[in-house]
């Protein structure tokens, strides 16, 4: 693709407004909430920790977006194939730590309804930090393949435009290793991270409806409840859906599912008000409320 000459397609104002609002929306609620977090919320909780990193994916995703506005509301492609390489990665980026840094908040928050005693050694800011840089490190290297493979696609169609493939020779490169086996890779870890939160869910509503009687923390057992009914939500609405149609739909038919995987980031911003306590309160205030639930557990 040179670097000079701009690509046409026929602008979409639906995909257009779909993007823009996710910006509208994502922007602010991801920017005001990773403020809160940093600000209000001390980073020696394990599931502040993901939160934050949650929200830095998010906002990720969010600064990729306005290019996709201006594409398919003009229809052109005006920036180098480089550029359209990074920004498909950082979409594709986005589908991959969100759900596993989603699915780390699932298992933190069953270990904390569950096990809250026995998990206590396990739920620290050291290994949660750990596990985050796991995570950012996993998804670094399957750039590399992945970007790899997107640039010769880029290179070698005589006919494209950044977000969309036409032509038969592009339509044969995506069956072709070793781009096949990414999308299958995507499929697979998407499914795999899916059955840890419905299998996470179950163990901790089992949990809950044990405790029923604890008139004292009805709403905190609905807020947790909440948590991961949304969890399942983004996964079967959000990661799925586009996971499943990079094997089964044409690439240039899959922007409606696209479209729907970016709005997870306008989602997400609704486990961060439901899984701190008190999210809108000082830390120090948050600390003195954790001690006394713990007392309370201990005495349980």
């Amino acid at each position: 693709m040179n670097n000079s000459e701009e690509y046409r397609t026929e602008p979409n104002q639906a995909y257009a407004v779909v993007f823009g609002s996710v910006i509208v929306l994502g922007l602010p609620l991801n920017a005001v909430s990773l403020w809160i977090l940093l600000r209000r919320h001390s980073l020696k909780s394990s599931n502040a920790i993901f939160m934050v990193n949650l929200a830095i994916s998010d906002l990720l995703l969010v600064i990729s977006l306005p290019m996709k506005v201006y594409f398919y509301t003009t229809g052109t492609w005006p920036l180098s194939s480089k550029a359209c390489n990074c920004i498909t990665m950082l979409f594709r980026n986005n589908i991959r730590s969100s759900s596993i840094f989603i699915t780390l908040i699932s298992v933190d928050r069953l270990l904390a309804v569950v096990y809250p005693l026995r998990s206590r050694h396990l739920r620290t800011a050291s290994n949660a930090w750990k596990s985050v840089a796991l995570v950012w490190l996993f998804v670094l290297m399957v750039n590399i393949p992945e970007g790899l493979e997107l640039a010769k696609n880029l290179n070698n169609s005589s006919e494209s435009t950044c977000f969309e493939f036409r032509g038969q020779h592009q339509q044969q490169q995506q069956q072709q290793q070793p781009g096949l086996a990414l999308s299958y890779f995507q499929l697979v870890l998407v499914v795999t991270l899916l059955t840890v939160n419905l299998v996470s869910t179950a163990l901790v509503s089992c949990t809950l409806h044990r405790r029923l009687n604890d008139s004292a923390k009805v709403n905190n057992k609905v807020n947790v409840m909440l948590i991961f009914a949304m969890n399942l939500v983004m996964f079967t609405i959000c990661f799925l859906p586009v996971s499943i149609g990079l094997l089964t739909i044409k690439i240039d038919k899959i922007t409606p599912l696209v479209c729907l995987a970016s709005v997870n980031c306008c989602l997400d911003p609704l486990l961060y008000y439901f899984s701190l306590d008190a999210f809108w309160k000082k830390k120090e205030d948050v600390d003195l409320a954790r001690e006394q639930q713990t007392m309370d557990n201990l005495f349980s």
